[in-house]
């Protein structure tokens, strides 16, 4: 299996608690982020989601599927939400958010193997183009995240 290892850093011109609100609620990941086609409860635990497990559709931009069935390992609102990932990718992915001035920094890893054998077989050809696609999914995501807070915000102030 091929093995990747992913940080990524956002910077929200939104309070953690907004930001935090959004990337914990899963459900609704689909309405704006664009790469993610579906999220599923599984198995929920707990009031806050501890333990849970999630099934993600994501699309990617080089045209397949990857699905995975995500379990809530550590939620420390409004800083940490980590959990562990089994199907087409196996991994831990963490989400890390830090109150920045009015705003919020985000950091984002994802430390995966691959199961699918076609990926597999073409990781070392590949890589670079696999890192390309992951980062180019990260990115519309930062885009999806800005445009719905603020349309929340919007939402928030008008009259």
């Amino acid at each position: 299996m091929a093995t990747y290892a992913f940080t990524t850093h956002w910077y929200l011109d939104a309070p953690i608690d907004r930001v935090w609100g959004v990337l914990h609620d899963w459900q609704q990941w689909p309405r704006w982020w664009p790469q993610v086609q579906q999220v599923t409860a599984h198995h929920l635990d707990g009031l806050d989601g501890l333990g849970g497990v999630r099934r993600f559709i994501w699309a990617t931009p080089l045209g397949y599927q990857l699905r995975l069935d995500l379990t809530t390992t550590r939620l420390e609102e409004p800083h940490w939400m980590e959990g562990t990932a089994v199907g087409d990718l196996e991994g831990v992915g963490c989400w890390h958010l830090q109150a920045d001035g009015e705003g919020t920094a985000v950091t984002y890893t994802w430390k995966v193997r691959t199961n699918k054998r076609w990926m597999n077989l073409l990781a070392p050809l590949a890589r670079p183009l696999f890192a390309w696609n992951h980062d180019l999914v990260m990115r519309s995501g930062y885009n999806g995240l800005v445009r719905h807070l603020q349309a929340q915000e919007q939402r928030e102030v008008s009259i």
